[in-house]
């Protein structure tokens, strides 16, 4: 693939306020657009402080999304600083949303779970990518 400039993840909503205060008030995702009407569909679309790496989620009228399918559908965010990383859990939990067991306990090692108000979950890993695991015996 030659370079990409943007990489966006798209995925349909029921119901943008709420996704809106976990990945906006919660995760600190910045708004790059919204809109309303657009043939049809309602969107917010979020992204990282580069702006490049995005997330778009919209609503149909007349149309019901699904929530998702399992509990290992995830996003993770790697924070390298500890009191980044603790910042950002404990932002989630002001905005009121509490830690989950994660499907996959590689993730509860390394990190914390949130599930959002439609069933993704969004794992906010301690460290860099990649992560090592210790050797084994």
């Amino acid at each position: 693939m030659e370079a990409v400039v943007d990489f966006r993840v798209a995925r349909p909503s029921n119901d943008l306020a709420r996704l809106r205060q976990f990945y906006v008030d919660g995760l600190s995702l910045e708004v790059l657009a919204e809109f309303v009407g657009h043939e049809g569909f309602d969107g917010l679309i979020l992204s990282l402080p580069d702006g490049h790496t995005q997330i778009e989620f919209t609503k149909a009228a007349g149309h019901v999304a699904p929530r998702a399918p399992t509990e290992d559908h995830l996003l993770v965010f790697y924070i390298d600083s500890v009191s980044a990383h603790t910042a950002a859990v404990l932002r989630m939990q002001a905005h009121g949303f509490e830690p989950v067991r994660s499907f996959n306990p590689y993730w509860d090692r390394h990190g914390v779970t949130f599930e959002d108000p439609e069933g993704y979950r969004v794992v906010i890993v301690r460290g860099a990518y990649p992560l090592t695991e210790p050797a084994g015996d």
